[in-house]
């Protein structure tokens, strides 16, 4: 549904959207903050209009997933959030739109191995977790899940640990979900309790304050879900920040519609997603989804 920001009358019905599964899109100017209802909000002449249409007309149960999603994580507390967002999640992964992704998809799990997805190492009162899978630009797979769980469950039952650091080897932080492992769970609701039971991002929810993330290079879907959450995140220039899930069929899943939205606001979130398009560090510093451009961070980390 697309709507005139200052059309208030075209709105009808719909008010306050709840769960009302549609995206209500805004287009236009206002001299006041658009009202609520909006899941998003685009200028008249804004050339990502055409794309996050295309966007919900390509995957529109996603899309509209999304958008009901969004709008109660901004009334509930973060755990919650959470549980809703592996919920949808989850349920999408048995979806038909996952299924056509799937279908069409050529990648492979990864080769097994014994090396570390994530190095925990402690220097003082410091807790250094580096993402290591540089070959696959720190895909996030069940492995790096769990080292970076077990490393930040560390840090939540020690109390000399001030400090944590959270980086990445290789070209980029980290590239989102490795697509090579995506639908292998074989049961949503099985997937939906481990993810539950295995969640990093409710471990940097509760390690915020301690918590500094420094991202670089392609910072896809849980590439920027679980650095938002950090109480501050520094960002090489070259980064480039995306959430690409909806064009799987699915939605953010590493905790993003939570912490996102608790940094740049659900119609900035939902933009972000419904584009799918990746923004520069400048625009995330704009936005507050950084909070602070590092041109030499991160070139140490890289080989």
């Amino acid at each position: 549904m697309v709507v005139e920001v200052g059309d208030a009358a075209e709105l009808g019905g719909v008010a306050d959207a709840g769960s009302l599964p549609i995206v209500v899109i805004g287009v236009g100017r206002s001299d006041q903050d658009p009202p609520g209802v909006f899941d998003l909000v685009l200028a008249d002449d804004d050339p990502l209009l055409d794309g996050v249409l295309a966007t919900v007309e390509h995957n529109p149960v996603a899309a509209r997933s999304l958008a009901v999603l969004l709008r109660a994580t901004t009334v509930l507390g973060i755990d919650h959030a959470l549980a809703a967002e592996s919920a949808v999640y989850s349920t999408l992964q048995g979806g038909a739109e996952f299924a056509r992704w799937r279908a069409a998809s050529t990648h492979r799990p990864p080769a097994p191995t014994d090396r570390p997805a994530a190095i925990a190492s402690r220097s003082g009162d410091t807790l250094h977790i580096v993402l290591d899978r540089p070959a696959r630009h720190n895909a996030f797979g069940r492995d790096m899940r769990d080292a970076v769980s077990e490393a930040l469950a560390l840090a939540v039952a020690d109390d000399s640990i001030q400090r944590i650091e959270l980086s990445g080897n290789g070209p980029s932080f980290c590239s989102g979900g490795d697509l090579g492992e995506f639908g292998t769970f074989t049961d949503p609701a099985d997937a939906h309790v481990t993810r539950l039971s295995r969640s990093p991002a409710r471990l940097m929810a509760r390690l915020a304050e301690r918590t500094h993330a420094r991202i670089h290079g392609a910072c896809m879907g849980a590439g920027i879900e679980l650095p938002a959450f950090a109480g501050h995140v520094s960002a090489h220039p070259d980064s480039a920040i995306a959430l690409p899930e909806l064009s799987l069929g699915l939605i953010p899943g590493a905790g993003g519609t939570v912490s996102i939205t608790r940094r740049v606001g659900r119609q900035r979130c939902a933009l972000l997603a419904l584009c799918g398009r990746p923004i520069s560090a400048s625009t995330a510093l704009e936005w507050g989804l950084i909070d602070e451009i590092s041109p030499t961070m991160g070139v140490a980390s890289r080989p």
